[in-house]
């Protein structure tokens, strides 16, 4: 008996869906082992982030840098969701979630960071791409986003770095970015 377009599309499309349900179900592994890392502690300063990142005002996202390797190829920053910020009203009125683009350019800052701070002359790093993104929790106002950032490539002009987000200890948001100095 002929099926319909949406059985044919359902039973083609169920398989894959398991598989997907079943990954996102399973719990996300971190890029790298947080144990011995201080989650508290302060490495860098907003104030000191400022002498090495563009980013001011509304847009100066990364709130401090918690850790950081030696060799500045991967780190922690942390961004404390505060009720005053500017999308509180509007995304989503009675019910704010930070979104997503902002969860990933807290990540973006910190890989300009420790980009930057090898640098003799720091720039303005700018996104080329970013890639593999996939959120998987909520950031919620008052809740700590701690964005753990590793660099995958570097040269002088650009960087490869996988970020990922976590809030209460799970997974919200990963993915490549790839930045370029000006």
């Amino acid at each position: 008996m002929p099926q319909s377009p949406a059985e044919a599309q359902a039973q083609t499309r169920s398989p894959a869906l398991a598989g997907e349900e079943e990954s996102q179900s399973a719990q996300t592994k971190l890029l790298f082992d947080l144990s011995g890392i201080d989650l508290a502690a302060e490495a860098v300063s907003k104030k000191m982030l400022e002498s090495v990142n563009p980013h001011r005002g509304a847009m100066a996202l990364l709130d401090r840098v918690v850790w950081q390797t030696p060799d500045f190829c991967r780190g922690i920053g942390v961004h404390r969701a505060r009720p005053d910020e500017f999308w509180c009203e509007g995304h989503f009125p009675n019910n704010p979630i930070m979104p997503g683009v902002l969860m990933v350019e807290v990540g973006a800052q910190l890989a300009c960071y420790l980009y930057n701070v090898r640098m003799k002359n720091t720039n303005i790093a700018v996104f080329l791409r970013i890639e593999d993104c996939s959120f998987r929790a909520m950031v919620k106002p008052g809740q700590d986003l701690f964005v753990l950032c590793q660099e995958v490539k570097a040269s002088r002009r650009r960087f490869i770095s996988d970020i990922q987000g976590m809030v209460e200890g799970k997974v919200a948001f990963q993915a490549q970015i790839t930045g370029m100095s000006m």
